[in-house]
């Protein structure tokens, strides 16, 4: 399956192509700020791309979120776009399960006990993260912030927390087994690699209603008053 994956959910901006799970190309760019400009120009490579290698597009995968508000618009209304001028199926994959995928890539540690914890800006010390498969709103004074029933703190369980909400986070925490990985963004190629494992749904076209579907935010958008003079 050849699937064009997007990922707007954080200031980083990137777009690719991936055929079977492998990457084939990747567009990105780290200065942010710019994916309503940059978004549709990788869009157009890639395309271009696919059609040069004599590629079919079979579906449009698209980090869901959450995340910036304005980012997961820009990407939402894109990769409809595009599933209807191309006639193909939405796969929508959650942000915090494609910055866990980032992560694997950099760490070296294998063992079992391993506990992945990604993290998403949400301003001040909150952030969007992952625990157990729970997707939550978290704000952070320490480690046990992030801890539940199902993720109890023991001193032998390597802790590796990464994304643009984590190094806020490391001046709060102190466990000598909770390691900060820095560096690790949610980008288009680690879309494509999970969802490969969600082509069983387009066959059995168990697709995402196009119509309805909206961004996954977690939290409501709420419009701050404008400082710039003469505007309310």
């Amino acid at each position: 399956m050849t699937i064009l994956c997007i990922e707007t959910s954080t200031s980083v901006c990137s777009a690719a192509i991936c055929k079977d799970g492998a990457l084939i190309k990747q567009c990105i760019n780290y200065e942010g700020s710019n994916h309503a400009r940059l978004l549709p120009l990788y869009i157009d490579e890639l395309l271009r791309l696919a059609r040069e290698q004599d590629l079919t597009i079979d579906a449009v995968a698209l980090s869901e979120g959450p995340g910036s508000y304005t980012g997961l618009r820009i990407g939402a209304s894109t990769a409809k776009g595009l599933c209807y001028g191309l006639n193909v199926p939405l796969i929508p994959i959650p942000t915090l399960e494609i910055l866990c995928e980032a992560a694997k890539s950099k760490i070296e540690n294998r063992e079992s006990k391993i506990v992945l914890i990604p993290m998403i800006d949400a301003r001040r010390m909150e952030v969007y993260t992952m625990i157990d498969g729970e997707t939550k709103a978290v704000v952070v004074e320490n480690e046990e912030s992030l801890i539940n029933d199902q993720l109890p703190m023991t001193n032998d369980q390597s802790v590796y927390y990464f994304g643009d909400g984590a190094e806020k986070c490391s001046k709060v925490f102190t466990k000598p087994n909770w390691h900060l990985v820095p560096n690790i963004v949610p980008e288009a190629r680690f879309v494509g690699v999970l969802a490969e494992n969600q082509k069983s749904k387009i066959e059995n076209q168990k697709s995402i209603d196009l119509a309805y579907y909206e961004p996954f935010y977690l939290k409501e958008f709420i419009a701050a008053q404008s400082h710039v003079k003469g505007l309310k």
